[in-house]
C-alpha cells in the first residue's frame, strides 16, 4: 500500500528517518505498536517518488518477502530502493533477523540490478545500515 508520495529528497539518513517517522505518527495507536516495514522507491537523485508499507506486522516482528519488496519497484523500472522499519521498543540496534533479511534483499537487488542504498531502523533514536558500513 502506498502510504506517501511527498517528494523530499534524501540526502542522509536522517532525512530517511524524518521521513518515516512523519508516515509512522499519521497511524492510529494501535498501529503504532507494531512493527511496519516500508520500500522508499527513489529516483537517481535520490527524490522519493512514493513510500510503500509492505509489511505491518507484529510487537516485534514482521513478515518481509523480496517478492513484496521490489514489486512496485521493478513495475515502476527503479534503480535504486532504500528499506525502512520501526522498533515499537524503541530500541533500534537491529536484530539478526533484521541483519539477515537486510543482506538477502541486498542480494536480490543486485541479482535484478535494483540497489538497496540503505536500511534504516527508527525508534527512540535512528540507525543506518549505510552508516555502520553493513551497506
Amino acid at each position: 500500500m502506498i502510504v506517501s508520495r511527498e517528494k523530499a529528497k534524501l540526502s542522509s539518513p536522517s532525512a530517511v528517518a524524518d521521513l518515516l517517522k512523519k508516515i509512522f505518527n499519521r497511524e492510529d495507536n494501535l498501529s503504532k505498536d507494531k512493527e511496519h516495514f516500508w520500500v522508499i522507491i527513489v529516483d537517481t537523485r535520490n527524490k522519493v517518488k512514493f513510500v510503500e508499507l509492505v509489511s505491518l506486522g507484529t510487537m516485534n516482528s514482521s513478515l518481509v518477502h523480496p517478492r513484496e519488496v521490489f514489486r512496485r519497484a521493478i513495475k515502476r523500472g527503479a534503480s535504486s530502493i532504500i528499506l525502512g522499519h520501526n522498533h515499537p521498543s524503541g530500541n533500534t540496534e537491529p536484530s539478526e533477523e533484521d541483519m539477515r533479511i537486510t543482506k538477502r534483499l541486498i542480494e536480490v537487488g543486485k541479482i535484478i540490478g535494483i540497489e538497496v542504498l540503505d536500511h534504516v531502523v527508527i525508534g527512540t533514536n535512528g540507525y543506518s545500515f549505510k552508516e555502520k558500513g553493513l551497506i
